[in-house]
């Protein structure tokens, strides 16, 4: 789940599926199985409901490092006070395990870095941010955490091989949804 609306529809299909005290927040649910539903049959039940709407149930501990590092990503690069410090600080801090641990089963289990996941988010924000129409470069890079205009140009054609100006007279939205990143 990467945003609210995933958050909602989880809520929903859970409450579906009869389940009671029902919390969902971001990347995680809690709720208490039905009286009378053994807990294979309510997690089979949950895993289709999930499955049929797109979702799916993480209980692979590293699985779940994996996804808890994405979290720490979109919510380090959304909030304009903490992108400005480090990543790696941000990141063992969220999710409480150390850094290297959580790089090592982050690049084996998704074959790239989370510094690599790190720049396409920051690229995809910079695409939303350009979708508005209503901030310039210099604001968009000081809000993405880039160091300059320059620096967020040459990381934008990098990724997407055209530059910001490029991309907005193209007229054409090539954002990548969060979670297919």
């Amino acid at each position: 789940m990467v945003c609210r609306h995933c958050m909602a529809a989880v809520e929903s299909l859970l409450a579906a599926q009869g389940m009671g005290s029902i919390e969902v927040e971001l990347g995680k649910a809690s709720f208490a199985l039905p009286d009378n539903m053994p807990e294979g049959e309510a997690l089979r039940r949950i895993d289709k409901a999930l499955s049929d709407n797109g979702f799916e149930r993480i209980s692979d501990p590293d699985e779940q490092l994996v996804d808890d590092v994405k979290h720490a990503i979109i919510h380090h690069l959304r909030d304009e006070q903490e992108c400005k410090y480090n990543l790696s600080a941000c990141i063992a801090s969220h999710i409480g395990v150390s850094y290297d641990l959580a790089s090592r089963v982050f690049s084996r289990l998704e074959g790239r870095t989370i510094e690599r996941y790190h720049i396409l988010q920051k690229v995809e924000y910079v695409k939303e941010l350009l979708a508005y129409k209503d901030l310039g470069l210099a604001e968009i890079a000081f809000r993405t955490g880039y160091s300059s205009v320059a620096h967020l140009s040459r990381q934008f054609k990098d990724v997407t091989g055209m530059t910001p100006t490029q991309y907005v007279a193209s007229g054409a939205s090539r954002r990548i949804p969060l979670d297919m990143i």
